[in-house]
């Protein structure tokens, strides 16, 4: 117990960064109740608690089980200007108080609008907030909060694995606004269908790579073909011992998510026996991040202490991966460079040369 205590103390004095999140995971539950008062919406409950029972997963279930609970609030604050924006300001606020210093939150700017997007999402009436207003509006909420909150969030944007005609869309929306703080392109949703068969977002990865955009993506096999830069999970990359030997020697970085592997039955359900410790073993290039917090009813912290607990994390681990994350985020090089010198410091550790 005085051990988790200490290693609780250490988490919340030590800044952290978190590359795999998405916005639309990470809404306050009062926020979706806010919303739905204003807008005159019916939900199925009508306080925190009783709404929260209805949206998290409690025991491990299937990925597209998971999917489904966003259908549960989703319809809420989609198509819904002043509410999109005010999830993304609220993110980051979240985010600060969980002692995160960088931020890349993922979203669908399709998922959230309600006209130019075909289908319309969550059984919307068309309305006027297309694809590109989501984007800029959810810029506005970030940057809103990055000034109040002083930390750093950037945006990456999610392709969906059953909306291969989006996918063209999203990476010029990428190029439109890499300016403002869009610094990647990702493939979401269920990963039981094929994105290597789908030419739509092979065509919008390889336009990416023309561009010069980051690429992260939910699936290691995927990597060569998507030609990505991270991978988001990337457990199964594991039963490839080839592949896994070729992305390790490649330096490639997984993106991590303990409780969420847990939940969405990605994983055994045994901590113990988590991918993460072959990972952590192999000295993997990997970060350790929330995905859908909301959902799973779970903080950073929470996936720190679970792997410390669990996984055999320790300080220096710890203070390694972050550092890996800190190297393996969409910054420019310059942004960077100062953010591994905030990791230093803060870790008491000499500045290295190399980069």
């Amino acid at each position: 117990m005085a051990l988790i205590l200490l290693f609780s103390i250490i988490c919340l004095s030590h800044p952290q960064i978190e590359l795999h999140v998405h916005l639309d995971g990470a809404i306050r539950v009062q926020t979706i109740l806010d919303v739905a008062r204003r807008r005159g919406i019916s939900l199925p409950a009508d306080t925190v608690e009783e709404m929260t029972q209805i949206i998290i997963v409690q025991k491990p279930a299937s990925l597209t089980e998971f999917l489904g609970k966003f259908a549960e609030y989703m319809h809420v604050v989609a198509g819904d200007r002043e509410a999109i924006k005010r999830i993304a300001y609220e993110f980051v606020e979240d985010k600060a108080k969980e002692g995160v210093i960088y931020v890349e939150v993922r979203y669908s700017p399709h998922f959230l609008a309600n006209t130019q997007v075909d289908p319309i999402p969550w059984n919307q009436e068309e309305g006027d907030i297309s694809p590109d207003e989501v984007v800029h509006l959810v810029n506005e909420g970030l940057k809103e909060g990055e000034r109040a909150f002083n930390i750093k969030a950037r945006s990456i944007l999610c392709c969906m694995r059953h909306k291969p005609n989006w996918s063209m869309e999203v990476v010029e929306l990428c190029k439109k606004y890499h300016q403002e703080g869009v610094v990647a392109i990702d493939l979401a949703g269920d990963e039981s269908l094929n994105s290597e068969a789908c030419p739509g977002h092979r065509k919008a990865y390889e336009e990416a790579v023309r561009c010069g955009i980051h690429r992260t993506v939910h699936a290691g096999e995927a990597v060569e073909v998507l030609k990505a830069e991270r991978v988001g999970h990337g457990y199964r990359t594991l039963e490839d011992q080839g592949l896994y030997k070729k992305l390790l020697a490649q330096n490639m970085h997984f993106e991590v998510c303990p409780i969420s592997s847990k939940l969405t039955g990605a994983c055994d359900p045994d901590f113990t026996k988590h991918p993460v410790i072959t990972f952590r073993k192999d000295k993997a290039n990997y970060s350790l991040n929330t995905d859908d917090p909301l959902i799973f009813n779970s903080t950073l912290h929470l996936d720190y202490c679970t792997a410390q607990k669990y996984m055999g994390f320790t300080e220096e681990e710890f203070k390694r991966v972050n550092i890996n994350s800190a190297q393996s985020c969409f910054l420019p090089d310059k942004e960077k460079k100062d953010l591994l010198n905030k990791l230093y410091e803060a870790y008491g550790m000499v500045q290295s040369t190399a980069f």
